[in-house]
């Protein structure tokens, strides 16, 4: 949430098929007054009946606050699905099919995510961010935890195949040393999911 308090507002829960399989865009309900805001962040009966998978059943919860507007954080994809929301400021999002096989390998979806609206991704789909606003707070559901041993898929968030539009650009955004030294999509190698 910004200093005034600007974020989607959504009459009712919705669910949408994005144009990657499995990838969903989610319309929360916020309730604001002068006070802030209340929302249900995640309900799993009303999701579920709306299209969230029927097997989603989070096991952890994951927050990452971001102090700065142009942090952006790599490209990765993960071998667990993850339900993705903000819960303050605003953030960018790209997210790159990476599994092998897929029909949208290397289909790019972007959104603009604050506390109104969410995003579900499946494992193997390459999700990343880039801050629009100051404190940001970041927070995501997964269904398997997290381990060193798991296998991992990056990539560099300057790919020229996939060509992300970043809204800051990538020489003006705060990004790791790592984050920038992922391989093209032409060098990875696809998760198998």
């Amino acid at each position: 949430m910004s200093d005034k308090m600007d974020f989607t507002v959504n009459s009712e829960l919705a669910v949408r098929q994005s144009s990657i399989p499995g990838l969903l865009d989610i319309g929360l309900v916020v309730h604001g007054d002068n006070r802030g805001y209340f929302k249900e962040n995640y309900q799993a009966a009303k999701l579920k009946e709306l299209g969230l998978p029927a097997d989603f059943e989070p096991v952890q919860n994951n927050i990452s606050f971001n102090a700065e507007r142009g942090v952006t954080r790599g490209i990765h994809a993960e071998p667990w699905d993850k339900f993705i929301s903000v819960a303050q400021g605003e953030v960018f999002a790209a997210i790159v099919d990476l599994r092998a096989g897929s029909a949208t390998f290397g289909v790019v979806e972007t959104f603009r995510l604050d506390a109104g609206r969410a995003i579900f991704v499946p494992r193997g789909c390459g999700n990343s961010f880039q801050t629009l606003t100051n404190n940001v707070t970041y927070t995501y559901l997964v269904n398997e935890h997290w381990s060193p041993e798991a296998s991992y898929t990056m990539l560099n968030l300057a790919d020229p195949t996939v060509a992300i539009e970043w809204p800051i650009s990538l020489e003006e955004a705060t990004i790791s040393d790592k984050d920038q030294a992922h391989p093209l999509l032409a060098d990875l190698t696809p998760m198998e999911v």
